[in-house]
């Protein structure tokens, strides 16, 4: 797991009863010493709640034409790099005027179902990118010298594991990366299928990760010689941080409930013991819950003092205006079926939102211009 020095500077198959992205059966903490450099946190505290009733603008088409994206993640400067699940490509698109470039292709990657090239995090220096992929034997995380002066296709360097061994599947991945304002890597992952992973605190399978950026526990997990942070999770693709440090993540259920749930240090979320609300002391309640098909959710943001939940079945954006950990009134949804799917939201510098669609996953009904990455002006 120690980084080397050069570094340093097939159809779907599935089971009876699991449920995929599209939620239905059978388809389906340390000290602060950085802020998030992949613009999932809000950039300021506000000092009173957001009001009950938002409203969202979609004010730019950033990006089209993109293949299966997944991943998002800002570099310094404004530009954004974006994953492609199955081809495993890299692609930097201009802050200007949405110049698409090709960065590399991350090797190992095994794309199939709901695996491929997933999640993607950018350190706040910018020199590295860290990535989430699906392997023929594995998930796990790998990072790239990243060399933006090199020629086009060729500006990543060779893949250093990071941390490897979690479990893949056909479905349930997870594959969501993010660095904390702790300075820590964190990872979202799946079950893979395979329930009882996600009670097995020795499998990384169904639980939150907190790791340092070489891969190792980071200080303070409730387990010293562990990176699980939380468990009992079916899948996780969501995780964002709001502007008091608390963590937030989002997670598929089965056939009765997704999740929106507050993540706290060696608490049991339940699955699958329990989906949604319920189950007695020894899990941990979400905080919201929706019908799968109207949610299926994939990445979050937090901004403008909300929780942004972008939903693949249900094909709308949610949101969850907080006061601390408490929603101030029921989420309210955007955007219902006017883009089809929607995998990933982040927040800009400023406190609004990209949003990247979903449609040439297999699962929607992509148009002319899919996918996109659009920029919301968001209240």
């Amino acid at each position: 797991m120690t980084v080397s020095a050069a570094l340093a500077a097939a159809a779907l198959v599935f089971t009876a009863g699991c449920s995929s992205e599209d939620g239905g059966p059978g388809d389906r903490t340390g000290p602060p010493s950085a802020s998030p450099s992949d613009g999932s946190a809000a950039p300021s505290s506000s000092s009173s709640p957001p009001p009950a009733k938002g409203s969202v603008k979609v004010v730019e088409t950033v990006a089209e034409d993109l293949d299966t994206p997944w991943g998002l993640a800002p570099l310094p400067g404004g530009d954004l790099l974006v994953s492609s699940r199955d081809t495993g490509k890299i692609f930097r698109i201009a802050a200007d005027n949405g110049k698409k470039t090709e960065i590399g292709t991350v090797p190992g990657v095994a794309a199939a179902g709901e695996g491929g090239l997933l999640g993607i995090a950018v350190p706040k220096e910018g020199e590295m990118v860290y990535a989430y992929l699906t392997t023929a034997s594995d998930n796990r995380i790998v990072r790239m010298l990243y060399s933006p002066d090199k020629p086009e296709g060729r500006q990543l360097g060779a893949p250093d594991t990071v941390f490897k061994g979690i479990p893949k599947g056909v479905v349930h991945n997870g594959g969501r990366i993010a660095f904390g304002p702790d300075g820590m890597l964190w990872a979202g992952t799946g079950e893979s299928g395979e329930e009882g992973l996600s009670q097995d605190k020795d499998s990384p399978g169904g639980k939150i990760l907190r790791m340092t950026p070489d891969g190792e526990p980071a200080r303070g997990n409730p387990d010293p010689d562990s990176a699980v942070h939380s468990w009992g999770h079916r899948n996780v693709q969501g995780l964002a941080w709001d502007a008091d440090q608390r963590l937030w993540a989002s997670e598929f259920g089965q056939n009765t409930w997704d999740e929106l749930n507050l993540i706290e240090p060696g608490k049991n979320y339940g699955w699958p013991e329990v989906e949604g609300k319920g189950g007695g002391e020894r899990f941990t309640q979400p905080v919201e819950q929706w019908r799968p098909e109207e949610a299926s959710p994939s990445g979050i943001a937090v901004a403008k003092g909300s929780v942004w939940m972008a939903g693949l079945r249900g094909e709308r954006l949610w949101r969850i205006p907080l006061d601390g950990t408490r929603p101030v009134a029921e989420p309210q949804e955007f955007l219902a079926g006017e883009y089809g799917r929607l995998r990933t939201v982040v927040a800009t510098d400023d406190g609004d939102l990209w949003l990247v669609t979903s449609e040439t996953d297999g699962r929607g009904s992509p148009g002319e211009d899919d996918d996109r990455i659009l920029r919301l002006e968001v209240s």
